[in-house]
C-alpha cells in the first residue's frame, strides 16, 4: 500500500470494525466483502495486487461494508449507494502524495461513476498493470487479428474483430465467440 495511506486506511480498518485477510492470488475477483453470521466484517484482498490496486481494491470493498450498514442489505451490491460510498471513502486518497501524477487525472475521471471493477475501466487499468511485476503474457489489444492466444485456464482462443470495446475471439475447440476486454492478459501461441 502507498505510504500515505496506511495511516487513513488503518483509521477505517478501525471505525469499521474490518477484518483484513490477506488471501492468496485469485483469478476471479481482487477482493471481497462478507458480514458473518456473529456480526464481525471480514475483507479480504489479494496479495498479488500492486499497491496502487490493493489500496483501490480495500476502499472498494469497505464501501460494501459501509454502503450496507448506512442503506440496508437490500441495495445492489454496485448500485447507487455503494457508488455513493465507494466516491466518498476513496476521495481523500486521489492525491499526488499517494498516487503518481500521471494516475490522478484517470482516477478523477473513473471515480466520477465507479463500476463495479477499476479493470472494466481499459484506460484505468492499463495504467495501473504498470505497476504489477512483469510477466510474459500480452494484453489482447497488442496482438495481431487472427493470432491464437490461451487465457489462464489452458482454454484457446483467436482473436477475430474489435466489437465497440471488446474483442470477439474464436475458442478453437468449440466454435463459440467469447468477447475479451482490452486489457485481459494472454500468452500468444506460435502461429
Amino acid at each position: 500500500m502507498p505510504d500515505h495511506a496506511v495511516e487513513p486506511v488503518f483509521e477505517l480498518i478501525k471505525i469499521n470494525h474490518v477484518h483484513l485477510k490477506i488471501v492468496n492470488e485469485r483469478l476471479t475477483r481482487h477482493g471481497d466483502y462478507r458480514r458473518h453470521p456473529d456480526g464481525f466484517h471480514q475483507i479480504t484482498v489479494n496479495s498479488s495486487l500492486n499497491k496502487y490496486k490493493f489500496l483501490i481494491t480495500l476502499v472498494h470493498e469497505i464501501s460494501h461494508l459501509v454502503a450496507f450498514e448506512k442503506f440496508g442489505r437490500n441495495i445492489k451490491p454496485h448500485g447507487s449507494e455503494w457508488k455513493h460510498s465507494f466516491q466518498r471513502l476513496m476521495i481523500p486518497f486521489i492525491r499526488p502524495e499517494i498516487f503518481p501524477n500521471h494516475l490522478l487525472p484517470l482516477l478523477a475521471r473513473h471515480f466520477r461513476n465507479p463500476s463495479a471493477s477499476s479493470d472494466t475501466d481499459a484506460t484505468l487499468s492499463l495504467a495501473l498493470k504498470q505497476f504489477d511485476i512483469q510477466n510474459d503474457k500480452n494484453h489482447i489489444f497488442e496482438i495481431p487479428y487472427g493470432s491464437v492466444f490461451r487465457i489462464h485456464n489452458g482454454k484457446i482462443f483467436k482473436k477475430i474483430a474489435l466489437r465497440t470495446k471488446r474483442f470477439e475471439c474464436l475458442e478453437i475447440s468449440s466454435g463459440k465467440t467469447y468477447l475479451f476486454n482490452p486489457n485481459a492478459e494472454v500468452e500468444l501461441l506460435p502461429s
